[in-house]
């Protein structure tokens, strides 16, 4: 038996194989939008981040560009470039506009998110 099956709710988003590698999209998860990334190299493969990007108050993250800062994972906001560690949510430039991570995985082609 899996251990997070019983302390998170797991919900199915998408086939692995419909997000582009290196970008991300934006799923509609019990009402709330969040951005879903897809980076083929990396272990963990998947990340989960809120969509809405607190400093310019438009749900836009899951458009931003992907990439790492030192040994942090990152996506840069399309609008004001601030990075959102992919890993954990925080914003790097402004630690009070970090957002919700969420646990992510792939299952048999499958990518789930839990919340």
């Amino acid at each position: 038996m899996n251990n997070d099956r019983i302390s998170n709710s797991w919900v199915p988003v998408c086939p692995l194989d419909d997000i582009v590698p290196n970008t991300g999209v934006c799923a509609l998860i019990n009402g709330e939008q969040v951005a879903v990334f897809h980076l083929p190299d990396g272990n963990p493969s998947v990340f989960a981040i809120d969509n809405f990007d607190p400093g310019s108050q438009a749900s836009v993250l899951s458009r931003g560009l992907i990439g790492n800062l030192g040994d942090r994972i990152v996506v840069a906001s399309p609008i004001f470039k601030h990075h959102y560690d992919l890993r954990t949510g925080e914003c790097l430039e402004i630690p009070a506009n970090s957002v919700n991570a969420f646990a992510a995985r792939v299952e048999d082609g499958q990518v789930w998110v839990a919340v």
